[in-house]
C-alpha cells in the first residue's frame, strides 16, 4: 500500500502545483492588463465622439484617460501624452489625428477621422478606423433602394474627396450606374454646377466634402432636389430630416468597437505594421418617406424595414 499511497501523494502535489501556476499566470494577465493605459485625445466632447469611446470601452479594457484638445489652454497634447507615458494613444477625430501623428514612439489607433489618408503618409505606429462607408457598399444599397438609378452626379474638390470619387466611378460602372463628377474648387462653384446637372442625372449623391458642403450649398441642393424630382443620397441623418431622401452614415459605437479590436491586438503585442486601416463596417440607413412621396418615388420595403424612417405618419 505505500507505493500507492506515495504515488497518489505525488501526484496530488503535482496537481497542486499546476493549479498553483495556472491561478499565478491568469492573476498575472489581469494585473497586467489593468495596467495598460490608454490615452484618448478629442478636439471637442460630441455625441458621436462619446459613443465611439463606449463602443471602444465595451472591448478594450484597457484604462483611459482622456485629453480633449479645446480644454488644454494652448498646451501641447503631444507633450501632455509624453508626460502621462502610456502604452497606446486613441486619436478620436481629425485634429486629434493631426495633433498627435508625429508621435513615433507610442502605437496610435485613430477613429471617428472621415479621410486618414489625407495626414498619414506611411507612419508604422498608426493604425484605425475610417468613418468611410465603401463606395461599393453605398451604391449596392441605393440599387437596392431605387433600382432605377442610372445615372447619379456628385461634386467633389480633388483634394477632399478625390480619391473617394474614383472609387465611386469605379465601383459604379461594376453595377451598371454612370457617376456624372463635376471638380469644384470653392463653394461658390456648386450651384452653377448642380444646375448644369439638371436633365442629366436621376439622383444626386451628397458627399462629405467640406467644399461643397456649407448652409448655401446644402440649401441649393434640396431646392434643385424638389424643382427636377432628383433625390438625393447623403451622409448624414440631419440633412435627410432637412429634405434630403436618403442617407447611409456611419454607426459610431461599432467604430469604436472596431477600433478596439485594433487595440487589444495591438497591446497583446501585434505589430502595429501588420494592422491594415479600415473603413467602418456598418451602415445606418435613415429614409425621408415625405419627401419620396413628393418625389414620386416608392422605396422597397427591405430597405425601409432596416432603416430609420423620418416622417412616416405623412405618407397616405
Amino acid at each position: 500500500m505505500q507505493p500507492v499511497f506515495s504515488g497518489m501523494l505525488h501526484e496530488s502535489v503535482v496537481i497542486r502545483n499546476i493549479l498553483s501556476i495556472a491561478l499565478f499566470l491568469i492573476l498575472f494577465q489581469g494585473t497586467a492588463e489593468a495596467e495598460q493605459k490608454i490615452v484618448a485625445v478629442q478636439s471637442i466632447g460630441v455625441a458621436p465622439y462619446e459613443q465611439a469611446v463606449e463602443g471602444f470601452k465595451s472591448v478594450c479594457g484597457a484604462e483611459i484617460e482622456r485629453i480633449v484638445i479645446s480644454e488644454l489652454e494652448g498646451a501641447d497634447a503631444a507633450a501632455e501624452i509624453s508626460g502621462i507615458k502610456p502604452d497606446m494613444v486613441l486619436a478620436i477625430g481629425m485634429e486629434a489625428l493631426s495633433k498627435v501623428k508625429a508621435i513615433k514612439d507610442i502605437p496610435i489607433v485613430y477613429l471617428m477621422v472621415l479621410n486618414p489618408r489625407s495626414l498619414l503618409s506611411g507612419e508604422k505606429n498608426i493604425a484605425g478606423v475610417s468613418m468611410k462607408i465603401s463606395a461599393d457598399k453605398q451604391l449596392h444599397i441605393l440599387r437596392d433602394a431605387l433600382p432605377e438609378v442610372k445615372r447619379t452626379g456628385l461634386l467633389y474638390d480633388p483634394k477632399q474627396t478625390g480619391a473617394f470619387t474614383k472609387e465611386a466611378q469605379n465601383a459604379a460602372g461594376r453595377i451598371g450606374i454612370k457617376v456624372v463628377a463635376t471638380e469644384v474648387h470653392s463653394s461658390m462653384e456648386v450651384p452653377s454646377s448642380l444646375d448644369a446637372m439638371g436633365g442629366v442625372i436621376d439622383m444626386f449623391w451628397m458627399l462629405p466634402d467640406l467644399t461643397v458642403i456649407t448652409p448655401e450649398t446644402v440649401e441649393h441642393f434640396l431646392v434643385f432636389s424638389l424643382e427636377n424630382k432628383i433625390p438625393i443620397l447623403t451622409f448624414s441623418e440631419k440633412y435627410v430630416e432637412m429634405g434630403a431622401l436618403l442617407s447611409i452614415g456611419i454607426d459610431a459605437f461599432d467604430i469604436g468597437y472596431q477600433a478596439g479590436e485594433m487595440a487589444n491586438a495591438i497591446l497583446s503585442g501585434r505589430p502595429v505594421r501588420s494592422i491594415k486601416p479600415v473603413d467602418a463596417r456598418r451602415e445606418v440607413i435613415s429614409i425621408n418617406l415625405k419627401v419620396a412621396r413628393k418625389l414620386g418615388i416608392k422605396i422597397d420595403e427591405k430597405i425601409v424595414g432596416k432603416a430609420r424612417v423620418v416622417n412616416r405618419e405623412e405618407i397616405r
